[in-house]
């Protein structure tokens, strides 16, 4: 059966686009059991930032506990690096341009901890412009069609 997938603009494109501390949007994972953050690193050969994964109780959010996940890096073409597990206090991204950041956030591990909406957080780790922005991805849906309710709420 064919799954429709479920993008949201987590962040628009835009120049230091991680400058200082940046939030995607929140999201629910109540009608999916993974989602993707995708982060495009388009222009900016020095700038680097700390990216962690937030569950949080609400969309606000009120309260917050970061989570461990699974990362790929994409930074040459389309081959993409080894799947990583990362803890609860992230990955640093590479300085470079051209780059792409695939985080895996299992809802099943949220729901566990008494959460159902997440973000992504980038604390920049070096001062420099990057030109970026983040794609949010919802997958396999607990209600698969075409077009899903929304799920920021």
């Amino acid at each position: 059966m064919r799954q429709f997938p479920h993008y949201i603009k987590g962040l628009d494109p835009v120049a230091d686009a991680f400058s200082g501390t940046v939030y995607s949007d929140v999201v629910s994972m109540d009608n999916h059991k993974l989602v993707e953050f995708i982060i495009y690193k388009g222009v900016g050969t020095t700038g680097t930032s700390t990216i962690t994964v937030e569950a949080c109780d609400d969309t606000t959010p009120s309260t917050t506990s970061a989570v461990a996940f699974n990362y790929q890096a994409i930074t040459s073409g389309d081959t993409a690096g080894a799947l990583t597990a990362a803890t609860a206090s992230g990955f640093t991204t590479t300085a470079g341009s051209s780059q792409l950041y695939v985080i895996y956030v299992d809802a099943d591990a949220m729901l566990a901890a008494g959460y159902k909406y997440v973000r992504l957080k980038a604390v920049e780790s070096v001062d420099s412009p990057v030109l970026g922005g983040i794609l949010i991805n919802l997958r396999e849906a607990r209600y698969n069609q075409a077009v899903q309710a929304s799920a920021i709420d």
